[in-house]
C-alpha cells in the first residue's frame, strides 16, 4: 500500500486550487481538476456549454452546461481517499516509522514529531521556518509546500528555473541538461518575484476596475432617482390640472397615468438591465480574480504554472476591457427630462392634457399582400390591432409590431370599417351597409344606406354611444347619415353645406366630429349639428386626418410630389400641439390616396396604396 510520502504531492493536487483534489472530473484532454475549481473557471466564460482547459486551452463539452456531469477521475479520487485516510509519520526521525507528526515545515518540507519540532525550533538556521500544525495541513486547511530539492540531486536545492521547461531545477541539472539544450534559466527566487509581482498588479488592477464599476451603479442610480422625480413632477402637474375639470375627465386621468408607468417601467427596465450587467461583470471580475489569487499560494510549475499562465491572460483581457461609460444612464434622464405635461385646451373646456417630449422613429414598414389592392379605409379595432380594408381582398388586421394577424372577407368589396364597444363591426361596400360579429360572421341587420351611384363613398365613424355616421360625397347628396346598430333607415341626417365628408371621424367626449374635405384637402371640425367649427390646411400639401384616443387630431400632411409625409399633433379646435413626424420619406403610390390611424396601444399607422407604415415613440 501507498504511504502518503511515496505519492508525490504534485499528481495529487489541483493545478488550479493547489490542495488535494476534491471530485476529481477529467477533460477530453485527460487534465484533472477539482469539481469545484471548474465550476468558477466556467463562470468566467462566455459559453457554459463548453469548458476551457486552463493547462493546455483545449474545450471540453459540458453536458447541459452542468460541470458534475463530467467524468470522475475515479483513480485518482480513490488514491486521493486512500491517502487522505493514512496518518503520515515523522519524516526527520527515523527512530519509530509510527512516530505521529504535529506539525509540518513548509520551508523544509518535513512532517515533525514533537520532539523534531523541538529539535526543529532549537536550531537557530531554520528556526524563523513557516511551521504549521499537522492538521490543517491533512484537512486542507492550508496547502503544504512541497520540498524544493532536486529530483535527480536530492542534497540540492532547486534553486533555479527553467523557462522553457516551465519547472524548477538544481543548477547541476540546468549546467548539465538545460543549458545544454539551449535553454534559458534564471533564478527560481527571480521567477517567484515575477509571479508575484504579475499578481500583485493583476489585483490592483481589479481593485480599480472594480472601484470605477461601483461608481457607474452609483450614476445609475443617480440618474434613477432623478427620472423618478421627473415622472412625480408629471403625476402632479397631471394631478393639478384635472382637479380643474369635471369628472368626465377620469377616463382620460387614469389613461395619462398609464402612459406614465409605461414610461417609468422603460426607464426603470433600461437602467435595471446597465445594473445587472454592471454586477455581473464584478461577479465575473471575481471569479477570476479568486483563481489568480491561488498563484500565491506556493511556487507554480509545470501544469499548475499553464493554468496560472492562462488565468492571469483571461483576468489581463477581461480587464483590459473598457470602463461603462456613464453617459448611457445619464441619456435615460436626458430623454425622461425632455417630457412634460401639456394641456391641449382651454381649463373650461373637457380634454385633460397629453404628455410630450418624446421622439417618434418609423418601428415597421410593410408592403400590403396585393400591389394596387384598392386599399379604401382603415381604423384600429378593439382587439389592439389595425384593421386595413380594401376593395380586392378583403379587411387585413396588422399587429402594432406590423405582424399580419389575419385576412377576414375576402369577398367583400370593402370600402369603409367601423367598431361597435362590442367589438362587432360595421363594414360598407359600394351598394349597402352590413354588420359582423366580433367572429366576423355576417349578421341579419340591414341598413337602408344610399348606394354608391346616388351619393357616392363618403366616410364612416362611430361614437362612443354607437351611433353610426355614413357620408356621401356626390354634391347634389353630400350629407352625413346617422343610424344605430339596430339598422333601418337613418335617425338623423346632416346635411353638409360646402364640405365633403370623405373621410370622417367621432370625437369620444362631445358629439363633435373630424372629416377630410377632399375637394380642398382640408381638415374641418364640425358641432354636433354639422356646422364648421374650425377648418386647418396647409398650401401644396394634402391633409389626412384622424381622432386619438385621447381626443386630440392628427394630421398626416403629405407632399404628393415629393413623397414625403409629415404628421403633426392638434387639439380638439384644431391648435397645433407638437410635431411628430418631419418630411418622411415613402415610397410614392400611383394613387393619392392615405389613410392615418393610432393604434390602441399609441404607435401610429400610416396607409398608402401598397404600403403600411408604423410610427412609434422612444
Amino acid at each position: 500500500m501507498a504511504t502518503f510520502h511515496q505519492i508525490s504531492s504534485q499528481n495529487l493536487e489541483c493545478p488550479i486550487c493547489l490542495t488535494l483534489f476534491n471530485q476529481p472530473k477529467l477533460l477530453t484532454c485527460s487534465h484533472t481538476f477539482c469539481k469545484g475549481c471548474l465550476e468558477r473557471v466556467s463562470q468566467t466564460q462566455a459559453s457554459q456549454q463548453t469548458i476551457t482547459c486552463p493547462v493546455c486551452r483545449k474545450g471540453t463539452p459540458v453536458p447541459s452546461g452542468d460541470v458534475s456531469k463530467l467524468q470522475t477521475n475515479e483513480r485518482l479520487s480513490s488514491l486521493v481517499d486512500e491517502v487522505k485516510a493514512q496518518s503520515p509519520t515523522c519524516s526527520v526521525c527515523d527512530m519509530d516509522e509510527d512516530s505521529l507528526p504535529v506539525s509540518y515545515c513548509q520551508d523544509c518540507g518535513n512532517f515533525m514529531c514533537k520532539t523534531c519540532e523541538i529539535n526543529h525550533f532549537a536550531w537557530k538556521p531554520v528556526s524563523n521556518h513557516e511551521v504549521v500544525p499537522v492538521s490543517e495541513v491533512l484537512s486542507g486547511k492550508v496547502s503544504h509546500r512541497r520540498r524544493r530539492k532536486c529530483k535527480t540531486h536530492p542534497s540540492i536545492d532547486e534553486d533555479c528555473f527553467c523557462t522553457h521547461c516551465r519547472e524548477n531545477i538544481c543548477s547541476t541539472c540546468g549546467m548539465l541538461e538545460h543549458m545544454q539544450a539551449g535553454h534559458q534559466l534564471e533564478k527560481a527566487a527571480v521567477h517567484e518575484g515575477k509571479v508575484m509581482k504579475n499578481i500583485k498588479e493583476l489585483q490592483e488592477w481589479a481593485k480599480l476596475k472594480k472601484t470605477t464599476i461601483e461608481n457607474h451603479i452609483d450614476c445609475i442610480e443617480t440618474q434613477r432617482n432623478e427620472i423618478a422625480t421627473m415622472l412625480r413632477k408629471l403625476n402632479d402637474d397631471i394631478d393639478k390640472t384635472y382637479e380643474e375639470y369635471m369628472q368626465v375627465l377620469s377616463d382620460r386621468k387614469e389613461a395619462l397615468k398609464c402612459q406614465v408607468k409605461q414610461w417609468s417601467e422603460k426607464f426603470e427596465k433600461e437602467l435595471q438591465t446597465m445594473k445587472e450587467e454592471s454586477r455581473q461583470t464584478v461577479s465575473h471580475m471575481n471569479a477570476m480574480e479568486e483563481l489568480v489569487t491561488n498563484g500565491m499560494k506556493v511556487p507554480l510549475e509545470k501544469d499548475a504554472l499553464f493554468a496560472h499562465d492562462t488565468l492571469c491572460e483571461n483576468l489581463k483581457s477581461f480587464l483590459g476591457r473598457g470602463d461603462p461609460d456613464d453617459q448611457s444612464p445619464r441619456s435615460v434622464t436626458e430623454r425622461a427630462k425632455k417630457m412634460s405635461f401639456r394641456r391641449y385646451v382651454k381649463v373650461n373646456e373637457l380634454c385633460l392634457g397629453g404628455l410630450e417630449g418624446y421622439t417618434w422613429n418609423v418601428k415597421a414598414d410593410i408592403e400590403l399582400p396585393i400591389k394596387d389592392s384598392m386599399m379604401n379605409c382603415m381604423t384600429r379595432a378593439p382587439d389592439g390591432n389595425m384593421a386595413v380594408g380594401s376593395y380586392k381582398d378583403g379587411i387585413h388586421l396588422y399587429s402594432p409590431d406590423g405582424e399580419l394577424r389575419q385576412t377576414v372577407l375576402k369577398d367583400v368589396r370593402v370600402s369603409k370599417i367601423g367598431f361597435l364597444a362590442d367589438g362587432r363591426s360595421v363594414v360598407r361596400d359600394e351598394n349597402k351597409m352590413s354588420l359582423y360579429s366580433p367572429q366576423w360572421e355576417k349578421l341579419d341587420v340591414t341598413f337602408e344606406t344610399m348606394r354608391f351611384d346616388e351619393g357616392g363613398l363618403g366616410g364612416l365613424a362611430v361614437d362612443r354611444v354607437d351611433n353610426i355616421y355614413v357620408g356621401y360625397n356626390i354634391m347634389k347628396f353630400r350629407k352625413i347619415q346617422v343610424f344605430t346598430p339596430q339598422g333601418g333607415k337613418a335617425v338623423r341626417e346632416i346635411i353638409c353645406h360646402g364640405y365633403s365628408p370623405w373621410q370622417l371621424f367621432s370625437f369620444h367626449a362631445t358629439g363633435k366630429l373630424i372629416l377630410e374635405d377632399v375637394t380642398v384637402s382640408a381638415v374641418v371640425c364640425l358641432d354636433g349639428n354639422g356646422k364648421k367649427e374650425n377648418v386647418l390646411k396647409k398650401d401644396g400639401m394634402f391633409a389626412f386626418p384622424a381622432v386619438c384616443r385621447d381626443d386630440s387630431v392628427i394630421v398626416a400632411w403629405v407632399k404628393h410630389k415629393e413623397d414625403l409625409v409629415s404628421i403633426d399633433r392638434y387639439t380638439r379646435d384644431l391648435e397645433q400641439v407638437c410635431n411628430i413626424i418631419t418630411d418622411f420619406k415613402i415610397q410614392k403610390p400611383e394613387r393619392l390616396w392615405y389613410y392615418l390611424q393610432e393604434f390602441e396601444s399609441g404607435e401610429i399607422a400610416f396607409c398608402t396604396p401598397d404600403r403600411l407604415y408604423i410610427f412609434d415613440a422612444i
